[in-house]
């Protein structure tokens, strides 16, 4: 099951790339995060970890899986028997960006918490977007 949302952002791609792997500044930019602390220090790299508090969840760790400097974070965390991956995708649009936030949600359950919340996570991944486009504008 995947949730996408796609906004393009009045600034340049290098601005909301800070934004985006400065995980612990996320609760300041959006009101779906209450929490985010980094688990390891230095730059944000493959494997590395944060603890994340979202509004009405419990805590949960996620892994950083993929991450390709100025274009993609890619991180993922396990609960209740499904895998979840969230993704930012940034292109350049002259000087704008394109910023793409994905949510996929894969294991035995994923279609029936698809329907379940499908309608909540598509309005927390427009929320989390309209909100890394204010920050980076503002």
């Amino acid at each position: 099951m995947r949730f996408e949302n796609t906004v393009v952002i009045d600034a340049p791609v290098d601005t909301v790339w800070d934004m985006t792997i400065d995980v612990a500044r996320w609760p300041s930019i959006t009101p779906t995060m209450t929490r985010v602390q980094r688990l390891d220090s230095g730059p944000m790299r493959v494997g590395s970890q944060a603890r994340i508090k979202q509004p009405g969840q419990a805590e949960a760790v996620w892994t950083v899986t993929r991450l390709q400097d100025g274009r993609e974070f890619t991180w993922q965390t396990r609960r209740l028997g499904l895998t979840m991956t969230g993704s930012h995708h940034l292109e350049p649009l002259g000087v704008g960006t394109r910023n793409t936030l994905t949510l996929d949600v894969s294991g035995p359950g994923a279609g029936i918490f698809g329907r379940l919340f499908g309608r909540i996570m598509r309005n927390a991944i427009a929320t989390e977007n309209a909100g890394f486009r204010a920050a980076a504008t503002s």
